[in-house]
């Protein structure tokens, strides 16, 4: 994880360049309002990415990773996953909008190198939209441009089986829409080997 990348410029450029669909420039300028702390916010409380600023750096990972899954010939070949450009930047860059405004700041006391007690700050959940993790995204999305069935379909299934859904239904939404299946093993790798450190 190379701290020193601005990911909120990096992030941009990716979106600008291949999101043109009506309506994503709307969604754009309600990601960089006062309205939303996307570019601020953690993209957990203490698991990967658990900073200022990582939600925005675990977007662009999952972007390089998916990009990076897509280009395999078996992908493209058997599995037949060949999705737009368009569509790989709004289901990775996407996915996690669910976390917007979701957490906050708190302080717990927790003695220092010293061994004083001190006040200190961690992440906690503050969900005042509780619609769930995948579909809240795809929610959020669809509030501002159209999705496909395929990038709403990856978007909502994005946890694969570390979620809370009915593990059938997992299986079956792999089977008829394989980008979900690719979004999940991106943003995995994403999450436990890129930033898990």
């Amino acid at each position: 994880m190379d701290m020193d990348r601005n990911y909120k410029e990096e992030f941009l450029d990716i979106y600008r360049n291949n999101i043109n669909r009506e309506g994503s420039d709307k969604l754009l300028e309600y990601l960089l309002s006062p309205q939303s702390d996307f570019f601020k916010a953690p993209a957990s409380c203490r698991y990967h990415s658990a900073f200022e600023g990582g939600l925005v750096l675990h977007s662009v990972n999952v972007y390089h990773c998916l990009k990076d899954y897509l280009k395999r010939p078996r992908v493209q070949s058997e599995y037949k996953i060949n999705p737009s450009d368009e569509t790989i930047a709004i289901v990775a860059l996407l996915h996690d909008l669910c976390k917007i405004n979701f957490y906050k700041t708190d302080y717990r006391n927790a003695k220092n190198d010293e061994g004083v007690w001190e006040k200190v700050p961690y992440y906690t959940i503050d969900d005042r939209l509780p619609y769930g993790h995948g579909e809240k995204s795809v929610y959020i999305i669809s509030g501002f441009m159209r999705l496909t069935r395929e990038e709403a379909f990856a978007i909502r299934y994005h946890m694969g089986f570390s979620g809370i859904e009915e593990k059938n239904t997992i299986g079956r939404v792999f089977e008829q829409f394989p980008l979900a299946f690719a979004l999940c093993t991106a943003d995995m790798e994403a999450s436990y080997f890129l930033e898990n450190k």
